[in-house]
């Protein structure tokens, strides 16, 4: 496995296994089977609901702690001081640990300042390792880098993948000294990603699939990121790409496919927030 280093000296592994859709009864058998192939970057968040899971498998792995990585982040109901604060202390609960590796604050609406604080404190208490932010655009990035900070985001997880490839927003992030994190590198299947003429044409050169490809391209940019399958034959196939490199020419065809737009969600459109206040209506 390949470390990156973050802006306060944490290591962390370049490659995870992410929980995103994974049902609480198979979340726990993922997680275990991930860490026996050898992932060691966990990744879940109090809005998958499968924390507790992903904690029974870290305490029944046979992988010391300290050579796992673990992420969760807090769901955007829980921001403000004191419920971020007591939501990262219910996270811990769950996950069963002492300490967490990274926290996130998930989304960049509503009271993200007052979360981030509450974040800061739970670092200088050494209940987080490292903390940040996922899904915050270059312009609110830098707005919580500048504006009355103690603690420099380590992280910052978006969308990215070979048709939204992000390069304007890592340029802003190492400009501002966090670590790119990637969420959806196979765009999860969509717009024919698999069967893409150009990732196809690269994979046959180098002896490899689409998918691998996909990540060794996200690595040799130094992107942190994280993939998922409950099929164990598939995280192994995931985590077998440390024996290739793409030449120049398969990077350059590649970042052809970038359309610069989020396959996803948008988080510069209004309803965007809507659909997350809708969404905190509908948990509650």
């Amino acid at each position: 496995m390949q470390y990156l280093t973050l802006n306060n000296g944490v290591k962390m592994p370049i490659l995870g296994f992410g929980v995103y859709q994974i049902p609480p009864e198979e979340t726990k058998q993922a997680v275990l089977d991930a860490i026996d192939v050898g992932y060691r970057l966990i990744d879940t968040a109090q809005g998958y609901f499968n924390e507790s899971e992903v904690g029974k498998a870290i305490s029944e792995c046979n992988v010391p702690r300290d050579e796992l990585f673990i992420t969760t982040k807090v769901w955007i109901e829980n921001y403000g001081y004191d419920k971020c604060r007591a939501s990262v202390l219910k996270s811990l609960e769950k996950l069963d640990l002492d300490y967490i590796d990274l926290v996130l604050l998930h989304q960049p609406f509503s009271d993200y300042y007052g979360a981030y604080k509450a974040l800061e404190d739970l670092y200088d208490e050494g209940l987080i390792k490292a903390i940040g932010v996922s899904n915050f655009l270059p312009d609110r990035l830098t707005d919580i880098c500048l504006f009355d900070r103690k603690v420099i985001p380590a992280v910052n997880q978006v969308e990215t993948n070979p048709f939204n490839a992000q390069y304007v927003a890592q340029a802003n992030m190492e400009k501002n000294g966090v670590q790119m994190e990637a969420w959806a590198p196979f765009a999860e299947g969509q717009n024919g990603i698999f069967s893409n003429e150009t990732l196809m044409k690269i994979a046959k050169k180098q002896g490899k699939s689409p998918a691998q490809v996909i990540l060794r391209w996200l690595i040799e940019r130094s992107v942190v990121v994280l993939c998922k399958s409950t099929h164990k034959e598939r995280m192994a196939e995931n985590i077998d790409v440390f024996d290739f490199a793409l030449d120049e020419d398969d990077m350059i065809d590649i970042m052809q496919l970038d359309k610069s737009e989020s396959i996803f969600l948008d988080f510069r459109n209004p309803e965007t927030v809507e659909l997350f206040d809708e969404m905190i209506e509908i948990r509650k």
